[in-house]
């Protein structure tokens, strides 16, 4: 009998499905079988794979292959995202082009995919730094351009002083760059932006369109789209007589505002500092905003703030109130000034109690003590009875919004309006390694988009990467300098480089004609691919890849360009791989790397630690699941040598009789097995696997035959462990083909019925006995045999039984007098 050897077994299979061209999607128009596209999360190439590349891909793989064995012709693809600064960053310090860096990195992620059986259809691979990617990149930006979706404006960002580059809210953690760890800085610089704020209703009302997604995600971006109700509201400045708007969603509160607050970058606050003669104490409030990044001025001290020496005018009771700037104030949200309610809002009130400013109630708790406003210590924030408040005392709230937005509008003093906290999309970029944004600024023209002829614009190869403060493709003696297509005159490129999430939002549209010359996908082909079938991916990415690709996927839906406004009606996360309760950093010294063990251990084993560890979507703790030794021989590989044994013995023994309980568990586990996979509860369906595994060694030890039972485990294997099922299916049980294409095994209704269950029999609520009955039983047989049960006699202890309750055929109490 053969051994069980993975690092013989695994290799071979590895050529043989190269030399075969196994896992292509078929696009023949003869094909009938139905399509579907399993796409995984692409990944960076920073160096090899990692452990959260092995969990979520091998999950997406069993995906794939499962499909696929259901009858499907399957598109499975596999690309790289491989613009960004670690690439630039990693050249600055080894002193290599990052596109050495970035290509050498993405051929040992290929040959480690490859090793670790993932079934991908290698001719449709792609790499997003690639000029043949980038080009229809830019086309793509130049089609938002063309529809006024893409536009320049002076703005405030976050900036990294170590990488010299913008950084994303989302990239800014406590203050600091999340890549390289410096403190950001706040500048102003004028930046480009996509307008996603005019989809910003349809993201949420097509939410409706994502049939299966985790619903933290759902929640996710809802709040950051954000959508608040309310109304816009118009205080006049008393000194100079200018109207400034406001925004909130509490205007039944009106009658309690005491102050008025701008944000530091508000174009108001210098003027009205000078006319109130505290520009002096108001511009070190400036200066030090300035130097903070906009993540920490979100969690900035509400106390602090400074007096403009000017009043705002109350437009509901015409009061006159003092106006402050403040740092919790944000110019991007909103309008950049808010009315002050210290009575009802927490970081008003302790801004009001710091600065003196009164506090005044207008919500009275409906059935508590009534709140007073000198002697209260926290704001009350709960629903009440409107007081203090001219006509609308007495009335509820929040029913009473409706009401004083319909008297704001009638007397012309606000309107009912919706806000948002999404804001568009700003992708400039000051580095080197990214798409080039194709525009030209010309001194005559202004901005004028690259000729479509022209394209692509790629990146010169004899360039400055070095951090210096500009981009350094501004700082290239050349390149920059090109002629204006419209009037022929001396312009500059623009120098900057795209966030390489918009490489992201649309690469799975590519996959599905990746040599197509006509445009970024041929229309056809995604209309009978898309959308996507499963998209698997961790939660990382709820928000700014999963945001911006359904925004790409609508603008193009409004271009006519697919038919579709959705690209991923079913997303699946998988969970995060930690080392003892934190994440694996190599700060930390925790890394633990797949490949490794693949080596050792073999890749099936791989694939199996991270399935069988729990459910997907939860964490895996690697120190619990492998302990401390990386030699120790992982329990699956015990597992997979049994079921290597059992098979190659069942199929030498050919069509012996199988036992009837063998055959109606291979049924019940066909039956189950489809079922997990189904709901992605891949643990559970190993485990099935197993039992049938023990019982079919259990029948070969009792002299049986078990070769269907082999046969449907090692066609139920396969999308998990492929090399071995490959192995099995070709070699031992000698079926022509590939096991992927073999066909998924199906169960019989009939001997998937249980004849028998354990009826579980309790003494006052506490389990004494289970005992095996048939399913068909009485209520009274039940009750009988529970009574005949020698352990709940005991229980019973001769105490009088004063109710029964009998389930059957699962359970039956028995309730004694104490």
């Amino acid at each position: 009998m053969r051994r069980y050897d993975a690092s013989e077994i695994e290799p071979k299979w590895v050529a043989a499905w190269d030399a075969e061209g196994r896992f292509r999607a078929s696009e023949d128009p003869g094909d009938t079988r139905p399509k579907f596209y399993a796409l995984d999360m692409f990944p960076y190439p920073s160096g090899d794979l990692h452990m959260g590349h092995a969990e979520a891909f091998s999950g997406g793989d069993v995906v794939a292959r499962f499909k696929a064995m259901r009858g499907h012709n399957v598109l499975h693809p596999i690309g790289w995202d491989a613009f960004g600064l670690p690439a630039e960053n990693a050249a600055i310090k080894r002193g290599i082009a990052p596109a050495a860096w970035t290509y050498e990195n993405i051929q040992q992620q290929a040959a480690s995919f490859k090793r670790m059986g993932m079934s991908f259809d290698w001719s449709r691979r792609l790499n997003t730094c690639d000029p043949s990617y980038y080009r229809w990149t830019q086309w793509l930006f130049m089609k938002f351009f063309e529809r006024g979706l893409a536009y320049r404006k002076k703005s405030p960002v976050n900036w990294c002083p170590n990488d010299a580059t913008v950084l994303a809210n989302e990239q800014v953690q406590q203050g600091a760059c999340e890549r390289c760890g410096a403190i950001v800085e706040r500048r102003d610089l004028t930046q480009w932006f996509l307008r996603i704020t005019d989809y910003t209703q349809r993201l949420l009302d097509d939410e409706t369109e994502l049939i299966d997604w985790p619903e933290r995600v759902l929640t996710m971006q809802r709040n950051w789209i954000g959508r608040s109700q309310g109304a816009e509201v118009t205080f006049t400045i008393k000194e100079t007589g200018e109207e400034i708007p406001v925004f909130t969603t509490r205007p039944d509160t009106l009658w309690g505002v005491t102050f008025f607050v701008f944000s530091v970058e508000h174009p108001a606050v210098r003027r009205l500092a000078e006319l109130g003669g505290t520009w002096d104490q108001v511009s070190a409030l400036v200066d030090e905003a300035r130097a903070t990044s906009l993540n920490s001025r979100e969690a900035a001290d509400t106390k602090e703030g400074v007096f403009l020496g000017v009043h705002a005018v109350n437009p509901v009771n015409g009061e006159e109130i003092p106006c402050y700037a403040a740092p919790y104030v944000l110019m991007e949200y909103g309008t950049g000034a808010i009315m002050a309610v210290p009575g009802h809002d927490e970081r008003d009130f302790a801004f009001a109690r710091t600065h003196e400013v009164p506090v005044r109630v207008v919500i009275q708790p409906r059935d508590a003590e009534p709140v007073d406003g000198d002697a209260m210590t926290e704001a009350f924030t709960g629903e009440g009875v409107m007081v203090n408040s001219g006509h609308f005392d007495g009335q509820e709230t929040p029913a009473s919004i409706a009401a004083v937005i319909a008297w704001l509008e009638a007397e012309g003093r606000g309107k009912g309006t919706v806000n948002f906290r999404l804001r568009d999309w700003l992708i400039s970029r000051q580095r080197y390694w990214g798409a080039p944004i194709p525009i030209i600024h010309c001194p005559t023209c202004g901005e004028v988009a690259v000729p479509e002829s022209d394209l692509p614009v790629e990146l010169p190869a004899d360039v400055d990467f070095q951090p210096g403060g500009d981009s350094p493709l501004a700082r290239h003696p050349s390149w920059k300098h090109a002629a204006c297509p419209s009037c022929g005159g001396e312009a500059v490129r623009d120098t900057d480089t795209m966030d390489t999430f918009v490489d992201s939002s649309w690469y799975y549209l590519r996959y599905c004609s990746p040599e197509y010359p006509d445009g970024p996908f041929d229309p056809a082909a995604v209309t009978a691919w898309m959308p996507v079938g499963q998209y698997t991916g961790g939660v990382e990415h709820a928000i700014l890849h999963l945001l911006y690709s359904r925004f790409v996927t609508k603008v193009l839906y409004d271009m006519g360009m697919v038919p579709f406004t959705e690209p991923f009606p079913r997303l699946m996360n998988q969970g995060q791989v930690i080392y003892g309760g934190a994440s694996m950093s190599k700060s930390k010294g925790n890394i633990v790397e797949p490949m490794p063990l693949v080596q050792r251990w073999g890749a099936d084993s791989m694939r199996l630690i991270m399935l069988f560890a729990g459910p997907f979507e939860d964490d895996i703790d690697w120190k619990l699941i492998a302990g401390e030794d990386p030699d120790r021989r992982p329990g699956v590989h015990s597992w997979l040598s049994r079921v290597f044994t059992a098979v190659g013995e069942a199929a030498e023994r050919g069509n012996e009789h199988e036992s009837d309980e063998l055959v109606r568990l291979t049924h019940r586990t066909i039956k189950g097995v489809t079922e997990d996979l189904e709901r992605f509860r891949f643990n559970t369906a190993i485990s099935k696997l197993q039992v049938l595994t023990n019982e079919t060694r259990a029948a070969l030890d009792a002299g049986a035959g078990a070769r269907s039972a082999a046969r449907a485990l090692t066609l139920m294997l396969a999308p998990f462990a492929p090399f071995i099922a490959e192995e099995l299916w070709r070699v031992d049980l000698d079926e022509s083909g590939s096991v992927a294409d073999g066909p998924w095994p199906d169960f019989d209704p009939a001997l998937v019925v249980e004849d028998t269950v354990q009826l579980i029999v309790q003494v006052d609520g506490r389990v004494r006995d289970r005992i095996e009955v048939a399913v068909t039983i009485s209520e009274a047989d039940a009750l009988a045999a529970a009574k005949a049960s020698e352990n709940a006699r005991r229980a019973v202890d001769g105490r009088e039984v004063v109710k029964e309750i009998v389930r059957a055929p699962k359970l039956v109490n028995l309730v004694t007098r104490g």
